[in-house]
């Protein structure tokens, strides 16, 4: 495993680990490394001191993370909107009924007078999301979190 320092273009500096040099260079040309804070896919590798062993004490080495486990870098901004959605998703549930997958009817019964409105949530594809939207009714949705699916 290699610890390379990088930049990007707006200045941002952090650390990655990669397989090889190799590894590195295949990822940043295909855009997949970028910057925790911007999210600007063009980094390059910054100046980096090497780590040079002092006689006069012991110091152990810096842990190598295994090669099987990912490695996540999640900006404190996008830290704060996950929050904040998860917070949304929170208060839809705890104040509005599910209807799972009976919600385009229930939400056409609502918005057309022949259901009680209330406050409801469920599951409709994009399509049907989509109709729902173009008759008027208005709907949103409500993003589910990588960590909401474990």
């Amino acid at each position: 495993m290699i610890r390379y320092s990088l930049v990007c273009d707006a200045g941002h500096g952090f650390e990655s680990w990669f397989q090889s040099s190799d590894s590195y260079d295949t990822q940043v040309t295909r855009g997949l490394v970028t910057c925790p804070v911007c999210d600007s896919a063009k980094v390059s590798k910054a100046l980096m001191v090497p780590s040079v062993a002092r006689t006069d004490r012991e110091r152990a080495p810096p842990p190598i993370p295994k090669a099987d486990a990912p490695v996540t870098m999640i900006a404190e901004p996008e830290r704060q909107v996950r929050a904040m959605l998860r917070a949304l998703r929170e208060h839809v549930v705890a104040n509005a009924e599910h209807v799972g997958a009976r919600f385009p009817e229930e939400a056409r019964k609502i918005h057309y007078g022949e259901a009680e409105g209330r406050s409801i949530y469920g599951e409709a594809s994009p399509a049907v999301a989509r109709a729902l939207i173009d008759e008027g009714i208005e709907v949103a949705a409500i993003p589910v979190l990588p960590d909401d699916r474990n």
